[in-house]
Parts: structure tokens; C-alpha cells; sequence
């Protein structure tokens, strides 16, 4: 939380929201919470749930909005539909989401291809299954995903960059359903060079989450500047 959310977390603050963040998904390759987002991302959602009941505790609150980034957006899913947390989340913004999973641009194609996959995912497995249940047609998001992409509920609010090197395609990011909006940030600004990593500290990236979290205008239109990187 201390990288990913730098630029959003004081954003939504001086926004006037009260912002909490998590570490989640930590093993022993974690390097002490480096490195997170490796342990079973079912797992990663009881955690996730877990804390959303502390703040709703703490606050007072009936629901929560959540804000994640990459697999930090796609994780919430499995808490909004496996854990009961529907009830409790008004909006689920994700921030280049791992949804639908990736193929790396073509590696893990090519690792099929070539007969590689089974022994590296069996190895992942056994070492970071969190990065293996990303993987595009997986089991894990073939489970997640196999009843439709959204439950009744909460708002869902996909924000993609097309220079996402990361998830890829870049629309593997995007949901289906009747309370989703997914949004295209170079829709916006055809110029803005934002990368996976970018994204989140991305001008017309915040400007869209202040707007999906706050007045929700129609054709919302972010001011062009302050790019993230292509990274």
C-alpha cells in the first residue's frame, strides 16, 4: 500500500474521504510485505473481508467503497460473490484489473505451445498461486467468472489503460452486466501513455475515480494532463 496507493490514497483523502489500505496475499516470498499478492487469492479475499468488517466497525458505516489496483481490483470479486461481501460494497473501482485474467502478451500462448505450462503452474503453485490463478482461462477465473461477471448490488467501474503491458489484452480487464461501467482512459486523452504500473499514479486515471465515487456525470471527460508512466 505504501507504492501502489501514494498518489490515491492522499487523492481521496483530500476529496474528503476516509481512506484505508491493506497488505494482503503475503508469503515467505513476500520479502516482509514487499512483495504481495502472492498467496491464494481466495485466501487474499478472506483477508480482504476481514479488514472491510474492521473499518465498517470502526466507522460506522453500512458499506464500503473499494478502490484496486491489478489483481487488486480482480480479487474484491471473489469477496463481493463468494464471501457474502455484496451487501456491504457500494462500488468496486478497479484500476487496470487482472480480471479475466492475462496472457502476458503472448508468453503464456507460447508457453502452451511449446509444452512448458503444466510443470511452471504446477511449480507456482506450490510457490505463488496468486500469480498463476491470473492467467487468462485458468481455473481459478474460470470458477470466479463461470456464473456471469457481476452480482446484483454493488457498482463496478473498470478503469483501462490500452499500453497495459501487464494485463493484456488490456480489455480482459472489463466486465459485463447492467451495473458496469468499464472506461477506456485514452478515449479521454488519445495521449496519455499510461502504462499498468502508471495507471495508478495517472492524472486522468484519479480524476475518473473521483467522479465514479463522487457525482457519477454522465460523459465524464478527465482533463488531459499529468500522465502516468508507460510502465
Amino acid at each position: 500500500m505504501g507504492f501502489n496507493w501514494a498518489a490515491v490514497s492522499p487523492t481521496l483523502k483530500n476529496a474528503g474521504y476516509c481512506v484505508f489500505a491493506l497488505n494482503y496475499g503475503t508469503n515467505l516470498l513476500s520479502m516482509d510485505e514487499r512483495f504481495d499478492g502472492l498467496d491464494d487469492i481466495a485466501r487474499s479475499a478472506g483477508q480482504l473481508k476481514s479488514f472491510v468488517d474492521k473499518v465498517l466497525a470502526s466507522t460506522g458505516s453500512s458499506k464500503v467503497d473499494l478502490v484496486g489496483h491489478s489483481q487488486g481490483g480482480m480479487m474484491p470479486n471473489y469477496y463481493i460473490k463468494r464471501l457474502g461481501g455484496a451487501p456491504r460494497v457500494g462500488t468496486l473501482v478497479g484500476l487496470a484489473p487482472s480480471n479475466h485474467g492475462t496472457d502476458l502478451s503472448g508468453l503464456v500462448a507460447l508457453g502452451e505451445q511449446i509444452g512448458i505450462m503444466t510443470g511452471l503452474n504446477t511449480f507456482g503453485m506450490m510457490t505463488a498461486p496468486g500469480l498463476v490463478q491470473q492467467e487468462r482461462g485458468g481455473a481459478f477465473q474460470t470458477a470466479l467468472f463461470s456464473d456471469g461477471d457481476t452480482v446484483p448490488g454493488p457498482r463496478y467501474v473498470v478503469i483501462a489503460t490500452t499500453k497495459d503491458e501487464v494485463v493484456t489484452p488490456y480489455s480482459n480487464g472489463f466486465l459485463k452486466g447492467a451495473n458496469v461501467v468499464n472506461i477506456t482512459i485514452q478515449d479521454q486523452c488519445p495521449n496519455d501513455g499510461t502504462g499498468h504500473i502508471g495507471i495508478v499514479f495517472d492524472g486522468p486515471t484519479m480524476q475518473n475515480v473521483l467522479n465514479e465515487l463522487g457525482p457519477k456525470a454522465a460523459n465524464f471527460k478527465a482533463t488531459c494532463t499529468g500522465y502516468g508512466v508507460g510502465v
